[in-house]
């Protein structure tokens, strides 16, 4: 018995050496320091303050708790180059026609006339030009934003046409949304000049809440394709519009394939065309209405791809031989807002977005 100890302890000793042998090398963790001159070399040559960038996308990713990987680094880089060719405040063409449009829009749904809104334009404001005036000229959404809260704060008109809820929706070099940027700053690791909507319009806050759209939330996607699609449909709709592929498959039901996967809403009474789809198989996947509504629901959380319904779907239209279907697929939705004044789709941004991601990772 003593004998056999040593034997054992060779055999143990030999045993690690192999495993330490055959397990690939880590990578050498990167300092800040070199992470962000990564960053830096890879920022258009041209940019001014690329060290001020760098350090807010480094900022951006770090204190998430996102890899600081060139993948990760050109993700970011190739959206903010898209939204914005890489300014914090991007101007937008027509904006203040858009803007007076915009005003018109919600004036006639309050039922108001026009001459009323025009009065409530022509007040002076805090800066000594009229609101007309003021919106006539602004190039930039933050100066937009900034017109309306004036207008909607010191105007008679200006709090029934807008009832607190300013126009402006998105801002900032990765233009994000911000609505999303309010209900996701709990980590955010810079103290707020005045506001979230304020900060979204900053460098530093527009890269933070960009990047927490972009990278901050569990995909198992194998390509961050999907990743740039969703940052334009919203989180999960590549992973959706698969799983309508599939349901369409399972069904014999045409569905538009855009990642929605309930009509707001609907009662049990008047589902959208991806429950009735889920509906007509309900005896295949032993589930009733109740149940398929309420995994539907999950539709914009991780769990939905782990439910009962996903799998059974899946599991429906891939049965008999068929092929494994993608499990993830672009969306196909066509892009609206009056800053676009071309038809656009979120494929195409996807794909544009993927194209620079190619030209930072080859930097």
């Amino acid at each position: 018995m003593t004998r056999s100890i040593p034997r054992l302890l060779a055999l143990g000793v030999l045993a690690l050496l192999s495993a330490c042998a055959t397990q690939a090398p880590r990578a050498p963790q990167r300092s800040p320091q070199a992470v962000q001159a990564d960053i830096a070399r890879r920022l258009p040559a041209s940019l001014s303050d690329r060290a001020g960038w760098a350090t807010d996308v480094y900022v951006a990713l770090a204190s998430q708790d996102i890899a600081t990987t060139p993948e990760h680094i050109c993700a970011v880089l190739a959206v903010t180059e898209q939204e914005s060719t890489y300014q914090a405040n991007p101007p937008v063409p027509n904006l203040g026609k858009i803007s007076r449009a915009e005003i018109d829009r919600r004036a006639s749904a309050h039922h108001l006339p026009g001459f009323m809104v025009d009065a409530a334009l022509r007040i002076t404001s805090p800066d000594g030009r009229s609101y007309a005036t003021r919106i006539a000229a602004a190039r930039t959404e933050q100066e937009l934003s900034g017109i309306f809260e004036d207008f909607a704060g010191s105007v008679p008109l200006g709090g029934r046409l807008f009832g607190g809820l300013n126009p402006v929706r998105t801002g900032g070099p990765m233009q994000v949304s911000i609505a999303f940027a309010e209900q996701h700053a709990d980590r955010y690791p810079y103290p707020p000049d005045d506001s979230i909507r304020h900060e979204v319009f900053s460098r530093r806050g527009g890269l933070w809440f960009g990047t927490r759209h972009l990278l901050g939330y569990p995909a198992s996607y194998d390509a961050l394709l999907y990743r740039f699609a969703d940052f334009n449909a919203g989180w999960y709709a590549s992973r959706n519009a698969a799983f309508q592929a599939a349901l369409s498959k399972a069904s014999g039901i045409a569905l538009a394939l855009d990642g929605d996967l309930l009509t707001p809403g609907a009662s049990l009474d008047a589902p959208g065309g991806t429950e009735r789809a889920a509906r007509a198989l309900a005896s295949q996947l032993g589930m009733n209405d109740r149940q398929i509504r309420a995994a539907l629901e999950d539709g914009n959380r991780a769990d939905f791809g782990d439910s009962t319904l996903y799998r059974q779907v899946f599991a429906v239209a891939e049965r008999d031989g068929h092929a494994a279907l993608p499990r993830a697929v672009l969306p196909g939705i066509t892009l609206e807002s009056p800053k676009i004044t071309r038809t656009l789709t979120t494929a195409w941004f996807a794909q544009r977005v993927n194209d620079r991601w190619k030209r930072c990772m080859a930097k």
